[in-house]
This record gives C-alpha cells, structure tokens and sequence, in this order.
C-alpha cells in the first residue's frame, strides 16, 4: 500500500464510508479547499456504503494513511475495457509514484452517455445520488412471475393446445404425442438452460434475444439475429392477431352475421385488434402486464373448465360425438398410432406441434423491464417450460382417453350393446361409427373434429375464450417484445438508417417509435389475410434464434475465458451444441425451403457487418476464441521443425510511428499480406518517464491506422536512451515463439552527411547489430524520400531522418512530445503511395551481384505475385566475363528453373569491372571529402589517435584499401542508369562493410553512390547467408 506522511487524519473522516479520498490524504490545508475537494462527495457518500463499510473502518481501516481505496460496486461498474479505470479508484501512478495535487485525477466520472453497447440510459445503480439533479421517477420493473414466467407460459399457449393437439393425439397415439412434446421441449428446455447461462453472466441490460447473443457471440451475428427476430416477431403479431379474427369470423358465420366477406372481415377484425392492442401497449408496461394477467386468468380458467368437462358424465349428445368419459378401452386404443391423411408422419406432425413449443424468449425480451434480469429470467422461462409442458401432457392423456378416434354425431346411431354388425370400439358403448369409419366421412371424433376440447367441455364458450386468450396474449407479447429487440439494435448502430427508432420515451424509455413501426408491419400483413407462406419463415426465425443462443453458450464455454462465470451452473456445454444442431435439423424438418431463406438473410446481414466493422467492443467470446486459436496455433508452431520450403520472410520494419512512412509499410505490407509476420517497430528516444505516456496513448492509434490501410501486420514499441539499443531491443524481444523476425527492414538515412556524427554511427552500427543477430536486412530508398509527416513532426524519429526539409538541416533537438488522440490518428487521411497504385508492364530488375541465400531473387518474387505487380517482367542481372558469358547465362538459367521462380529473362554484366567515368570518380570523391581524416598515410597508432572521437573519419589507407570496391560502387550505378531507368523496382544484393574496418561515413558513402539518381525504389537487400531457396522436395 502506498503510505502517505500525513501525520494526522482529519476528524471529518469518522462520517465517512471507508475509502479514502485524495483531499483527505493531502491534509487539511491541500485537501479541503485542493482540486481535489471534488473527489470527496463520491468516495465519502454515506449513503452508499459498501459490505466492507463500517465506522471504524473509515479512520483506522489499515492503521496507517493510504490512498489505497476498499472494494465497491462503483468501481466495476459499466467498465469495457482492459485498461479501464473504475471509478474513484487511484491509478497506479497515484500509487507508485509521488502524489501530487491534479484536478483531474482521481474524480469521479461522469457516466457517458453513449457506452459501446449502445444504451445511453444510466442504470438506477449509476444515476442514483448524483448532486443537483432531480431524481427520475422509478421505472416500472417486474419480478420473476409478472415479468417472465405469465410472458413466457401465455406465449407458448396457443391455437394449437385448443385446435390440434387433440387432432395429434388421435393421429399419433398417447405414447407418440407425448414423445413429440418431450422432443420438442428437450429444444426449448436446452435453450432455457443456455438462455439463463448467458443471462446470469453479467448485467442484462434491454434488448432481450439480441442483447444476450450480440454480447456472446459479437455484433456480427447478434446483429443479424436481432434484425430477423425482431421483424419475425412483428409478423408473428398479424400471425396471432389474423388467428384470433378468423376464430371471430367463424362465430359471426354460425350466426349468419358476417360484416361484408369472409376475407374482408378478417382484415376489419384484425386491424381493429391490432389498434387496440397498440393502445395498451402504449399505455405503458404496467398496463401490458395488467393484460396479460387477464388472458392468463381467462386460459387457466377454460383450462379448468376442460378438465371440469372430462369428469362430467357424458350427454347423449356429446356421446354421439365421440366423448364417453374416461375409458381404459378407449385409452388403450388411442395409445397407439393411427395415421391418416397426407401429414400423417410422426415428423408431420412433430413440424406442426413444434411451434406451440416456442415463445420461451417472451420473458427474456424485455430484459430491460426486470427487477433482476439475472434470477427473473432462468426461474421464469424454465418454470415456464415445466408448466406448460405439463398442460400439454395432461391435455393429450385426458382427451385421449374420453374420446374415440371416429365419431358420426347422429343420435340415431345407438345401438344395444353387442348388435351383431357393429364394429369399434363405440359398439360396446351403445353406438354404432361402422358406417361413418369406412366411408371416412365421421364428422366428429378426435381425428376429424378439431372442436374436441370445445365440445368436451364442461361450458363451450369458456374454450372460446381461452383461444382469444391465448391468440392475443401472444399478439401483445410479440408487439412488445419487436419494439424493444429493435431498439437495442438500433441504438447500436449496426446497420444505416435506423438509427430513428432507437429512441426511448418516459421513464421505462419506451420505443414508441419502434411501437408505430411494429404495428404498421403488422397491419401489412394482416391485410394480406393469408399468412400460410409467412408462417414457416417466421418458426424458422425463431428457430434461428434458438440455435444461436445455445451456441453461444457453448462457443462462451469452450473458449475458457475467464470473464464466462455465470451464476446459473446446472447447463452443460455439450447439451447447448446438441441443442443448437437440433434446431437447425428441426428448421429443415419444417420447411427446407424456408430454413435457406432465413440462413440466407442471416449470412447476408453477417456479410454486411463484417465488411462494415462496427467499432464496438463487448467482450463476445468470439474474440476470446480468437485468442484461443492464436495460443494454441503459436505453441503448437513451436513443436514443427523449420525447413527450407517453408521459409517465409517474417519483417521487422523500423517504420517510427507507420503513418509518417506510409511508403515502407505499403511495400513490406504487399509482400507479407496473408504470407508471413510483419511487425512494426518504434523507438521513443527519451526518458522512460516521459516517454511511456505517450506510447501508451498512440499505440491503439498506430494499430488502428494499420487496420484502416489494410495492412496486416503488428506494431510494437519500446522507450529507449538512444536508437541503437531501441532496435537491439527490438532485435531480441519481437515476436512469439517460431513467429519471430528474420529480416530487418528500414528506410534509407537521407540526412547522414548532414546529420550528427553519431545518428550516423548509431545507423550503420544498426546494420552490424542485424547481421550480428543473424538477421537479413532490406534498405529501401526512394527519390523522395520515405517521410511524409507534416503535421506530427514531433513525432519524427529524429535519428532516422532529422530533418528532410532545408531548413531543418543540421538540427539534432529533440521536439517536446505532443499528444495525438487515437481515433484522430487513426482517421487521418491516408497518403497514397506508388505500392499501392497498378504496375502495368513496367520491369522489376533484380541485380543478384552476391549469393546471400537468394532472399535478393524471393522478396521480388513475392512482390509479382500480387496483383498490382502481376503484369510485370521481372528481369536478372548477374556479374560475369565477356569470354564466358553464354556457359554463365546458361547456369544461372538453369539455377532459377530450379527454383521455380518463372524468372526467365538473364543478363550477364561483363563490363561491370570496367572503370568508371572520371566524373563519376570525381563525384565519389568529393562525397568522402568532408570525412576524410587526411592523415597522409601515418602508422596506426597515430592514426587511432587522431581518429579519437569520430571514428566515422575516414584514413587515408582505408581509402586506398577499399578503392576497388568504391569504384564497383560507381560503376554499378552506371549499369542501373543504362538497364534500369525506367524499371518498376529495382533490386540490389546489399554490399557489406567489414565491422571495425570500413568506417560508417564510407560505408553510407558506397550506398549513395550505388543508389543516387534513380528514379524506382530501389530495394537493397542482403539475406543472412543461409538458404531460402531449395530446389529439393525434402
């Protein structure tokens, strides 16, 4: 803990909560009128004390003063990121080093009003005790029962518990009807396992389906998934609300009081319908839920009645249709199977049960409105599940043993028990069905009157209206549930031109934009009256949506991420997998046709989001798994054996910050896109202190502008008292495991004869360190230069390129560091450069003078292969006497088809040990003049001496002895302005000075020489001696 010289604490502390505030700990005279007065309020609110609180706590907690600070909620609450501060918390500055008064540190932020999962509303939790704001009015939230387990139980009950389960029961059998619903809840059951995994890790905030599978499994597929749930939720609403009119239809039909036609008045009845459930909607959540209680009240009580119905002994009316009260005959018969008509299947009738089985995310979708998403949400929707699950069991068992499977209705069928004639099981009831059973024109009787439950029970219209019940209870959960999906989804700013109906209105922020939207919808549909082709679209939604969420339970589980902690453990990762391919099998079983559109429109909404890139970080387990793969691929890389054939050039480029050499990193970038490691490297040159900052701030910056340029590759920096030891760091520490640099890959210094002496001894010393750490090197130089920072030229790594401009010639201070925001560097607009722009059928000329390993002949072959360069020619040049040249054509010919490089234009030099022109001497001459030491050729001792303190002087003897190789300097520059002026690109193996022998201003002296006056980037390269090239299989 940091122990502070306070001598004494200051009485106010005995009213405090227990954290320590900065103004406390400055003393009286800093603290209580100090800039950090402010900060007091927020860690000494009393009326906020945390479990460790306690009066005591706040004065003596350690025994010693510290700005150390206990455990509260506030300090987790709403943080994203890594690196997050929570609030009023001390960083590790205020920790570690010395404590001095700053206004702004240490107070306590202010909640932003756009977090990255897109909710501008402040939780109670956060917009509680803020000073000087009237407090809102307290949202309306429900509990577990109100708010879940009714939501859920009403939106499962449907048309299908009243209409067809019997009719499924009579086609099926007891036995097969109660393994199609034990089928089809194990899905639903599974997915509430998953559901309340997902929701009980972490704060549920609104948004529902979407909310939880955007937050696991990232935007990409949340935000498809969110879009189709919602727009299939408010189809599902004209579903529910056309059902319910037909059912109106039909009763205005018995009674012969039809408004205008069957099909117009569905319509009528429907947007009526639909316009009275937006007015409760409207009203608000409290209203809605009052609703929902009555069509639960109205189900539960025809529900009762029907089991009322099965106990009642039977009229002569009812048994003429089929109903006799519980039998064992009759339930035996029905125990088995009897399939009729085209749907008689067990997957026919499973596809038309599986439907009633969904509606377990009603709750879920109006997380926002809970008291505690996390306990409301698994106790309600499994809870849910358990009891409808058990209506339907009992609904199937009872109805299957009262009725028979065929029944005429004519009260003149009685019959004597045991009339000679009289087939089925009603003969020994009284009642004669032969006649009926074998022309298959019975009217009534399980398998052909969809009315049973209806005429089963104890008072018929009560059945009537528990469908009413249960069509516009699923209506109105629907009209709800669209609203608020679709406003989390638009307030996260996935897709364009949404964005209007993410705002919310009164204290529960209502969608009543997105109220207006659903119901217009709604009313589209319901006008088409005829929603049998919608139907299976919508169950294939929903389906979609059940498969996403049980793998991203599993997909959270399999990643290991210690952020997966849910509080719900009785789930299985394996039973979510097996769920989730089971609804995917299930959404084929229904309607192929129907499962390809909705994975259709799934992948393509997926597409859009990749491309686009939202900048929204949720910490989905899609990023964990990324960082799952990486670990595992880069350990698994360390036990594979390196070989020749899969050398790749893995760079180190020494790019400073990447935007000021957009040039440098567009070539090394085109060549290792998708093929190897490009990592660039920075050196801050400064104090630690000062300089870490300033790497902290700009790295996500330099990351980010990398990204916008599609470059694939890293950056990395390090603080260092000079450039030289930076890059040995960098040397040593880049990289991973087998993912490390074997190539060092720099601009060419410009500046070197009017830079400092030791900038330029720093650079070639650079060149040495590289080949000492058995690294190759690629220099690249342009004609105007590589540096294109104009507006950060604080920035500039003034060891590299001190000053490219006149005026700054000659400088060697060092800027006072500035500040550059992240997004700003990152949106800054990109300088285009000549890598990026098309070829044509220009040349790449490689000048492959010195066998290094043939990493000269790979990097240019690299580079053709992309497309930009595809069109080029790429011509070899090689050293070579006039009276051997075709035998030594022939042998390099023969080499390069070899390798495989499809190089197949040589040329020899032979005049490459002419001598030069006496002007280009003269020049060379004059280029070394400056550096020369002039020491007349004196011993060595006394040239050492006078060399004491510039060592990159040059002797008149080392003069002498690399005069040859000066001049195959000059001369080759020669050759590349007569073969090579209008190349692309040219490529030179890189001449090496000996370490110790060849001073650095000579050894700068022969890459001038070799380089100036060219138009092409010129690429000096030099591998580390070893093979990249093999032409062996093995």
């Amino acid at each position: 803990m940091a122990e502070l010289p306070v001598p004494e604490l200051p009485t106010a502390l005995s009213h405090c909560s227990g954290r320590f505030t900065i103004s406390t700990l400055l003393g009286t005279e800093e603290g209580s009128w100090g800039p950090y007065a402010a900060a007091e309020g927020a860690g000494c609110d009393s009326a906020h004390p945390t479990h460790l609180s306690s009066s005591t706590l706040c004065t003596r907690t350690f025994g010693y003063n510290t700005v150390d600070v206990v455990p509260a909620y506030e300090h987790y609450a709403n943080s994203k990121g890594v690196g997050d501060a929570g609030k009023g918390r001390p960083s590790l500055a205020d920790l570690h080093s010395i404590l001095k008064p700053d206004p702004g540190r240490l107070r306590t932020p202010m909640s932003d009003p756009q977090r990255s999962n897109g909710l501008p509303e402040a939780g109670p939790e956060e917009a509680a005790g803020e000073p000087g704001r009237v407090p809102a009015p307290e949202p309306i939230r429900f509990g577990w029962v109100k708010g879940v387990m009714i939501r859920c139980m009403l939106n499962i009950w449907g048309v299908i518990l009243y209409l067809r389960l019997p009719w499924i029961t009579a086609q099926a059998g007891i036995a097969l009807t109660w393994l199609i619903i034990l089928m089809s809840v194990t899905v639903t059951t599974i997915t509430g396992l998953s559901i309340s995994a997902i929701s009980t890790n972490g704060k549920v905030k609104s948004g529902g389906t979407y909310f939880l599978i955007s937050r696991s499994l990232g935007p990409e597929l949340g935000g498809s998934i969110g879009l189709i749930f919602a727009f299939a939720n408010a189809v599902a609403v004209a579903m529910h609300t056309v059902g319910f009119a037909e059912t109106v239809r039909d009763l205005l039909q018995e009674h012969n009081s039809l408004i205008v036609d069957p099909t117009n008045d569905i319509r009528i009845i429907g947007v009526i319908t639909v316009t009275v459930l937006l007015g409760i909607s409207l009203a608000g959540m409290e209203w809605e839920a009052k609703a929902q209680i009555l069509f639960f009240l109205v189900i539960l009580v025809s529900f009762i009645n029907y089991l009322v119905g099965t106990v009642i002994p039977a009229t002569t009316e009812k048994q003429a249709k089929g109903f006799f009260s519980y039998r064992a005959d009759i339930f035996a018969q029905n125990f088995v199977p009897n399939w009729r008509g085209p749907e008689g299947s067990f997957f026919g009738l499973f596809s038309i049960f599986f439907p009633s089985a969904t509606g377990i995310l009603a709750g879920a979708n109006i997380s926002g409105d809970l008291k505690d998403p996390a306990v409301a949400i698994p106790k309600g929707t499994l809870m849910a599940i358990f009891w409808t699950t058990m209506s339907y069991l009992v609904l199937s068992a009872t109805i299957g043993a009262c009725v028979v499977r065929d029944a005429s209705g004519s009260l003149n069928d009685s019959v004597a028990v045991g009339s000679p004639g009289c087939e089925g099981l009603a003969c020994s009831f009284g009642w004669n069905f032969t006649a009926c059973t074998q022309q298959q024109s019975c009217r009534y009787g399980l398998s052909n009157y969809y009315q049973s439950m209806s005429m089963v029970s104890g008072f018929g219209p009560l059945i009537t209206a528990g469908i009413f019940g249960a069509t516009l209870s699923s209506a109105l959960a629907c009209l709800v549930s669209a609203p608020k999906v679709f406003q989390c989804l638009c307030r996260d700013q996935l897709y364009p031109l949404i964005g209007f109906f993410g705002k919310g209105y009164g204290r529960n922020s209502e969608p009543i934009r997105g109220y207006m939207l659903t119901y217009i919808i709604a009313v589209g549909f319901i006008l088409i009256a005829e929603l049998n082709a919608i139907a299976p679209i919508i169950s294939n939604f929903f389906l979609c949506s059940y498969a996403l969420i049980n793998f991203s339970c599993f997909h959270a589980s399999i990643t290991n991420s210690p952020g997966w902690r849910p509080s719900f453990r009785y789930y299985s990762k394996w039973a979510a997998l097996f769920g989730a391919a089971v609804s995917v099998v299930i959404m084929f079983l229904l309607t192929w046709w129907a499962a390809l559109i909705a994975f259709g429109i799934v992948i393509f909404l997926l597409g859009y989001v990749l491309y686009k890139k939202p900048d929204v970080n949720w910490g989905s387990s899609m990023q964990a798994s990324s960082y799952n793969m990486a670990l595992n691929y880069s350990v698994g890389l360390s036990e594979v054996d390196e070989h020749i054939k899969n050398y790749r050039p893995q760079c180190l480029v020494l790019t400073g910050p990447p935007n000021f050499r957009p040039a440098l990193v567009d070539f090394v970038g085109t060549f290792t896109k998708n093929l190897s490691l490009m990592l660039c490297g920075n050196v801050l040159i400064g104090p630690r202190k000062q300089k870490m900052p300033e790497s902290r701030l700009t790295a996500d910056g330099h990351t980010k502008w990398l990204m916008k340029r599609k470059i694939k590759a890293f950056y990395t920096d390090v603080v260092a008292e000079d450039l030289r030891s930076g890059v040995q760091m960098l040397i040593q520490a880049a990289g991973l495991g087998k993912m490390r640099p074997n190539i060092l890959v720099l601009g060419y210094k410009r500046n070197w004869r009017t830079a400092s002496p030791q900038s330029l001894e720093d650079y070639v010393g650079i060149l040495h360190d590289t080949f000492d750490f058995k690294y190759g090197v690629c220099l690249m130089r342009m004609k105007e230069g590589l540096n294109v920072s104009r507006v950060m030229q604080a920035h500039v790594n003034l060891t590299f390129e001190a000053a490219e401009r006149p005026e700054e010639n000659g400088t060697s201070s060092r800027a006072a560091p500035g500040t550059v925001d992240p997004a700003t560097l990152a949106s800054e607009q990109q300088a285009s450069t000549i890598f990026q722009s098309e070829q044509g059928k220009k040349t790449i000329d490689i000048y492959w003078l010195f066998d290094d390993g043939g990493l000269t002949l790979l990097i240019p072959y690299l580079l053709g292969r992309k497309k930009r360069w595809g069109k080029c020619k790429i011509r070899v040049f090689v050293g070579g006497q006039i009276n051997r040249m075709d035998e030594e054509r022939k042998a390099i010919v023969s080499l390069l088809s070899k390798f495989r490089l499809g190089f197949h234009e040589v040329h020899i030099l032979p005049d490459i040990n002419q001598k030069p022109q006496p002007e280009h001497i003269k020049r060379f001459d004059d280029l070394i003049a400056p550096f020369r030491l002039n020491d007349g050729f004196k011993d060595e001792a006394t040239v050492n001496e006078m060399r004491q303190g510039c060592p990159w002087k040059i002797s008149d003897e080392e003069v002498d002895k690399n005069r040859a190789k000066s001049l195959r300097q000059v001369r080759l520059n020669e050759i590349l302005l007569d073969y090579s002026r209008d190349a692309a690109l040219i490529a030179i193996t890189l001449p090496i000075g000996r370490k110790g022998r060849c001073p650095s201003s000579l050894y700068m002296a022969w890459l001038e020489t070799l380089s100036q006056d060219l138009r092409p980037p010129v690429i000096l390269t030099r591998g580390n001696q070893e093979n990249v090239l093999t032409f062996y299989c093995q």
